[in-house]
């Protein structure tokens, strides 16, 4: 058994709640166990990479990757760290275990065929290891600084596994040059050369999944996700196409309750709806709140992040402070919202949903569409 900077290891947790090791099957039933992210040293390789390029900053100039890659800023690190550890605190005052094992070396030099950077980061857990029911998925990131990124989560898989849970791991993507295109204005885009997706394009609803394909998930990793999801069970997959191009999906479509989804207006209108949800209740997010520009100019992601938010219940969430139209919309619709911070979000590349990773809940492979 492995205690990874817990309070209580996963298999007190499995004992507490007389659960399984890992059942997560939804992103609102109540919260039971999750995994928070570190920022400890967290950067971004060097954009020369045509991977990085790809989904760190794909606005850059060739002459202003050359200038872009390293550390983020001692403050934005300690700061980061700072609100991570509020987070925990949170979560834990609510009674939900919580697991935040030490970052991954992300600065040590690796390769493979043809090529060769360093890490990353683990301030997002979620944006890798996607969880349906009882499962552990290690995605194919087509981004070469994330190969090693879940290492330090080893351990902790490794205990669920020997607890029944099932850890599987998609094909090791040889990420060679021919994977990254670019489009008819010299933007880049992800090949078909091999199954190449993020966990993080992925949003889950019961037994439905919605997988969006974009720069960070391509067609053939939506055929390899369907295939392997088929052995797990009834479990049907809804490709998005058209809605965002950019990366991951949990900006743009918040499943709040059974029968209640927050929407991104820039990115879904009324007309694409996924059709399955076209019966539910819809909360439009309103714009997002600024209260200061970011420290560095350079974000990993745009203000929408401030529309990821965690569900701790279908009652509960934790959304960022800041957000007080998003938040009165949700108190609204019944919903309590505990309001905390994550000062870098966009500058990192994450908010309350992208930083955790939900092992435990109390929901089921539901049918939440039919």
């Amino acid at each position: 058994m492995v205690d990874l900077q817990g309070t209580h290891t996963a298999a007190d947790s499995s004992a507490a709640h007389g659960a399984k090791a890992v059942n997560s099957w939804d992103e609102f039933s109540p919260l039971r166990e999750i995994i928070v992210g570190d920022a400890t040293r967290a950067g971004v390789p060097p954009q020369t990479d045509v991977s990085a390029w790809l989904n760190d900053y794909p606005e850059l100039s060739p002459t202003e990757r050359e200038q872009v890659g390293g550390r983020f800023p001692q403050q934005v690190i300690e700061e980061s760290n700072e609100d991570l550890a509020d987070l925990v605190t949170t979560l834990r005052d609510m009674g939900i275990v919580v697991h935040q094992p030490p970052t991954a070396d992300n600065e040590a030099e690796f390769g493979g065929p043809g090529w060769r950077t360093r890490g990353r980061h683990s301030y997002c857990p979620r944006d890798l290891a996607l969880v349906v029911g009882s499962a552990i998925i290690e995605t194919p990131s087509p981004s070469r600084a994330r190969y090693f990124e879940l290492s330090n989560l080893r351990g902790l898989f490794q205990d669920y596994l020997e607890r029944g849970a099932q850890w599987l791991g998609a094909p090791r993507p040889e990420l060679r040059d021919e994977l990254y295109l670019t489009d008819a204005s010299g933007a880049p885009v992800l090949g078909e050369v091999e199954p190449a997706f993020e966990a993080a394009n992925v949003v889950r609803l019961g037994r439905d999944v919605f997988y969006q394909v974009s720069r960070s998930g391509n067609e053939i990793g939506l055929r390899w996700l369907q295939s392997t999801l088929k052995l797990l069970g009834d479990i049907r997959v809804h490709p998005l196409r058209g809605l965002y191009q950019g990366t991951h999906i949990d900006s743009t479509i918040c499943f709040l309750r059974p029968g209640l989804v927050l929407l991104n207006p820039e990115r879904v209108r009324p007309d694409t709806i996924p059709e399955v949800l076209r019966n539910w209740d819809v909360i439009w997010c309103p714009p997002i709140e600024e209260p200061k520009a970011p420290l560095l100019s350079r974000t990993l992601s745009t203000p929408w992040v401030g529309m990821n938010l965690l569900m701790v219940s279908p009652e509960t969430a934790i959304v960022d402070g800041n957000q007080t139209e998003l938040i009165r919309l949700l108190e609204a619709k019944g919903i309590t919202v505990v309001p905390r911070r994550l000062r870098h979000s966009r500058v990192l590349g994450g908010g309350f949903h992208c930083v955790t990773l939900d092992t435990v809940r109390d929901g089921g492979p539901e049918n939440y569409l039919d």
